[in-house]
């Protein structure tokens, strides 16, 4: 019993959350449509694309793309209505272009950033001298003596 469960969950895949009443009649524009779902991030599930979420604004989506498809709209011009509506968040993979630059570059910049400065305080701390302890006063000296005595 163990195995079939385990067989039957690999054989499972990941059910898409396209509603019947959404999918096109003309195949090339439905898989036209799927494609371009794929690519597009629902605003409110964060990090799912449009085709796999359930949430209503990613049904928005989907029905907005298939309704710019059947319109006659290349697929370029689809993503670039859906960005200039929602802005480029919506994209699952950014374009390296305009203000982005800065966003793409923030990362390695902080780590070479990070990496100067650690390599900046370990040469500060080879280079400084170590303290040295001052040897105690002739009363200090006494005084330890003394304890040193009393146990």
């Amino acid at each position: 019993m163990k195995r079939l469960i385990m067989i039957l969950m690999l054989l499972a895949t990941p059910l898409l959350a396209v509603q019947p009443d959404e999918v096109l009649e003309d195949p090339a524009l439905e898989s036209r449509a799927r494609e371009l779902s794929k690519d597009l991030r629902c605003l409110v599930c964060r990090n799912e694309n449009i085709d796999e979420s359930n949430a209503d604004l990613a049904r928005d989506l989907r029905l907005l793309v298939r309704e710019r498809l059947v319109a006659g709209d290349s697929n370029d011009e689809v993503i670039d209505f859906v960005v200039d509506r929602y802005g480029e968040y919506v994209l699952l993979r950014p374009v390296f272009s305009g203000s982005n630059w800065l966003l793409w570059a923030a990362g390695p910049l902080m780590l070479l950033v990070a990496g100067g400065i650690g390599y900046g305080f370990l040469r500060g701390r080879a280079r400084a001298s170590s303290p040295t302890e001052a040897a105690l006063s002739p009363e200090e000296q006494a005084r330890l003596q003394e304890i040193l005595r009393d146990e």
